[in-house]
């Protein structure tokens, strides 16, 4: 059994910027976040509204390791969002 903490991660707007000034940019606040999460062990998740397809392209783009996930299928310990999401145990909203 792994008892690893689930942390999940959305894309557009979380680790991505979302919008006409910056779209298509990585947000490297976010993604250091990511990665501190990584190090401490944790089971690293990706999801997006986009599907599975676009959030999977985002990753690799990103250089991330992360497995993907259809958005609300993984109840997560911790998810971070940019919109305000109850599909974590904990939803933090950056």
């Amino acid at each position: 059994m792994n008892d690893n903490i689930k942390v999940c991660f959305d894309i557009d707007g979380t680790l991505i910027h979302q919008g006409w000034q910056k779209e298509d940019t990585p947000r490297y606040e976010i993604v250091d976040l990511f990665h501190h999460f990584e190090r401490l062990g944790c089971d690293m998740y990706a999801h997006s509204g986009g599907g599975i397809d676009y959030c999977q392209r985002w990753i690799e783009k990103l250089g991330l390791t992360a497995k993907v996930v259809e958005k609300g299928s993984l109840k997560a310990d911790i998810t971070f969002d940019d919109m305000p999401v109850t599909i974590g145990k904990v939803n933090i909203k950056v």
